[in-house]
């Protein structure tokens, strides 16, 4: 898991946040606030989605092509001129096959959460959520995941592992299959930003060094 620490505590993790907050307009702390909510949560919906075996094979095949972790080699071209629209693009459609008819349910309690707009938060999420693929992308290179098992494992690991993810687990599907009123959201940072019980390890450690917390 060394390896998505290093990622998120290299200069790259902050080009993420401030390269978001650029492209957005918003100041770098609430972009990391939003990131930092929002991520696990989007992990999470990733890992709900890969239960099904045909979901499994999907993201699979996604993460084998498209998101094989290319986008992270050069985040500062990413963000250079402005986010691409392909890449933008590319970002509503993978938010619409996560979330689905939750996407606006997410987007409003995050905005409630951060106090930034909906539209603006709608934004973030286009971008987090091509680079978190390719992020998995690249694990499931590193790590040999050539199987859907494995990449609910890779996806079990990358959120704290074992209780802590089952328990990070757990609250996103309570959020995605009710209609939470976003209380959810305060659980899974707080879980997040305290490592999930875990000290700087899986999720937890990689959002709390990349965000001083």
């Amino acid at each position: 898991m060394s390896g998505l620490l290093d990622l998120i505590n290299s200069p790259m993790g902050k080009q993420l946040v401030s390269g978001v907050a650029g492209q957005t307009g918003q100041p770098e702390n609430k972009t990391a606030e939003v990131l930092s909510m929002a991520m696990p949560l989007l992990m999470g919906a990733m890992k709900k989605n890969a239960s099904t075996p045909g979901g499994a094979q999907g993201l699979m095949d996604a993460l084998s092509s498209k998101h094989d972790g290319g986008i992270l080699d050069n985040l500062g071209g990413l963000f250079g001129g402005g986010v691409d629209q392909n890449v933008m693009d590319d970002g509503a459609g993978i938010l619409s096959h996560v979330l689905g008819s939750k996407q606006p349910q997410v987007e409003n309690a995050l905005s409630s959460k951060s106090g930034i707009d909906a539209g603006s938060i709608a934004q973030i999420l286009k971008i987090a959520a091509p680079i978190l693929l390719g992020y998995l992308g690249k694990q499931t290179r590193q790590q040999n995941v050539s199987s859907p098992d494995g990449l609910n494992g890779l996806l079990g690991g990358l959120m704290g592992g074992n209780k802590a993810a089952a328990k990070q687990q757990s609250l996103v599907e309570s959020f995605l299959d009710s209609d939470g009123d976003g209380s959810v959201i305060d659980d899974l940072a707080g879980m997040v930003l305290n490592g999930g019980g875990q000290k700087k390890s899986g999720l937890g450690g990689m959002l709390g060094g990349l965000f001083g917390k």
